[in-house]
């Protein structure tokens, strides 16, 4: 029997769940429901991963803001020879994602991390994957009445959207192997501030953008510059 809900509660929420990339996943009032646009996220870090041209054996992957698990989770049960960590600043969206992990059988087969983006993260990855907070605060008088029973803290990117790709992007070569990727979801309408602030972090070049089922650019792909042997190199 289904509980007594309020008005406006997303059906994902009266369920306790949702499907991502052909998965089943717990979320409630504490994650973010995950949306089809994520999974192409997913599936550019899959090629990314699968490559040919790749010379990494084993590539360790971080998801940062990983709400529900899904990101993690998903590339866990679909890439070989990766070795995935999984952070959230949330303390109940991590127990919700080891949830979902045990869930889907993959328990022993991410880390996960509580974490403040990238304050208690330790080591190098050869690809960081997130899909942070992107709604501009004035936005919000503009949502869906659905989508404000979602948790503020996984929707609020600041005035503009835009905080933590600033974050993300200033922090992330200290954390990102030499050639490494940062791959990101964005925002209707952000392509070029979201380029704009790669192109102010440095280190990086945007190399890719992909769009999603409505034409709207939905991915970047940055990858981090190479350093020759005659430059000093970032270690952690």
């Amino acid at each position: 029997m289904i509980k007594s809900v309020k008005p406006f509660t997303p059906l994902q929420y009266i369920l306790g769940k949702e499907k991502f990339f052909g998965l089943d996943f717990i979320v409630n009032e504490d994650v973010f429901i995950p949306r089809p646009e994520t999974e192409i996220l997913v599936q550019t870090v899959l090629d990314t991963i699968h490559d040919p041209r790749s010379t990494i054996h084993e590539f360790r992957i971080l998801d940062l803001c990983t709400g529900c698990g899904c990101i993690a989770i998903a590339l866990t049960k679909n890439a070989q020879k990766c070795k995935i960590f999984a952070s959230d600043i949330s303390e109940e969206a991590i127990k919700i994602a080891r949830n979902n992990a045990a869930i889907n059988g993959v328990s022993g087969d991410i880390t996960f991390i509580e974490s403040d983006l990238f304050k208690d993260i330790k080591g190098l990855f050869d690809i960081v994957v997130t899909n942070p907070p992107y709604v501009a605060q004035p936005e919000f008088e503009t949502l869906q009445k659905e989508v404000l029973k979602e948790p503020r803290l996984a929707l609020d990117g600041g005035r503009d959207g835009l905080d933590f790709y600033r974050k993300i992007f200033e922090r992330a070569p200290q954390y990102l192997n030499n050639g490494g990727y940062l791959i990101a979801e964005i925002g209707y309408g952000q392509r070029s501030a979201v380029k704009e602030i790669i192109e102010k972090a440095g280190g990086y070049k945007l190399i890719d953008v992909k769009e999603d089922q409505h034409l709207i650019d939905r991915v970047i792909v940055a990858k981090r510059d190479e350093i020759t042997n005659n430059q000093d190199t970032i270690t952690k």
